[in-house]
């Protein structure tokens, strides 16, 4: 049942790391165009959510990962 649980986490950490490499790929693509200093900063916190919704499930996954492993 544990091993579940590990897998699940891993599925999830693997989601976030995906989401925070996109997240970097697209914000060197945004500061690549040369905009201003405001366009590019309202660029940037368009990518903010994300962001910290792709680190939020690499750390939910990477709990889960360790609690299957240690009730296992």
């Amino acid at each position: 049942m544990f091993e579940i649980m590990i897998w699940a986490g891993t599925a999830v950490t693997l989601l976030g790391l995906v989401g925070l490499i996109w997240c970097v790929i697209r914000a060197n693509r945004v500061r690549r165009q040369n905009l201003a200093d405001e366009d590019l900063k309202q660029a940037l916190m368009a990518l903010l959510p994300l962001n910290l919704g792709s680190l939020f499930l690499s750390a939910i996954g990477l709990m889960l990962v360790v609690v299957g492993i240690i009730l296992s």
